[in-house]
């Protein structure tokens, strides 16, 4: 048995009590985010990576990660201590691993982007894991929109349609070579999904 599922059954056995924690807190500082062009609670997407992150091996403090992890970029650097002083230095680390800026307003889309998958070179699986994790949910959710809403949904974010298309390419290409595995093949099919369904290169 791996590290990840000895540190689960410790988990289970004091009822994921530090899970809840993270849960309550993510509830907390995101209760009035909603998904970007939707109505749907931002915590839906925490909760869906955390469940991506268990599902995929991860354990407590990475699921815990997984439901802080856009705390520190959509919210304030302010809540790296407060992570760090009630979850740890790993989830803390995890958090700022994830997290592609920390200050606002936020630098030039193209070069923020850049940067993070630059990041992700040197980062650990730890980031790795919550953030392939994030990535295929984000890819699943902007698949689905676009049956329903077509090209327009790249209106929502500030890459458009080539820019998205590449980030998301480009994370697919990365996170195969870093992290090979189940969850990074949904990635890769979920891309080729939305280059599909938004018609690139058939025009």
């Amino acid at each position: 048995m791996n590290d990840a599922a000895d540190r689960n059954i410790a988990s289970a056995e004091r009822g994921w009590s530090r899970l809840a924690e993270g849960v309550a807190f993510a509830i907390e500082v995101h209760a009035k985010q909603v998904r970007k062009g939707s109505n749907t609670p931002y915590i839906s997407h925490l909760l869906s990576v955390a469940g991506l992150v268990l599902e995929h091996g991860g354990d407590e403090e990475q699921a815990v990660a997984a439901m802080l992890h856009d705390a520190v970029e959509d919210v304030g650097p302010h809540l790296e201590s407060v992570i760090r002083a009630r979850f740890g230095d790993r989830v803390a680390d995890i958090v700022l691993g994830c997290t592609d800026a920390d200050e606002f307003p936020k630098p030039p889309w193209q070069a923020r982007k850049e940067a993070y998958i630059a990041h992700l070179e040197t980062a650990s699986p730890d980031v790795w894991l919550v953030s392939l994790a994030d990535k295929v949910h984000n890819a699943r959710t902007i698949a689905t929109d676009l049956r329903s809403q077509g090209r327009a949904v790249f209106g929502r974010f500030r890459g458009g349609l080539d820019g998205t298309i590449w980030y998301y390419e480009t994370l697919a290409s990365v996170f195969s070579r870093l992290l090979p595995g189940p969850l990074a093949q949904e990635l890769v099919e979920a891309v080729r999904l939305i280059r599909d369904k938004s018609g690139v290169g058939s025009d």
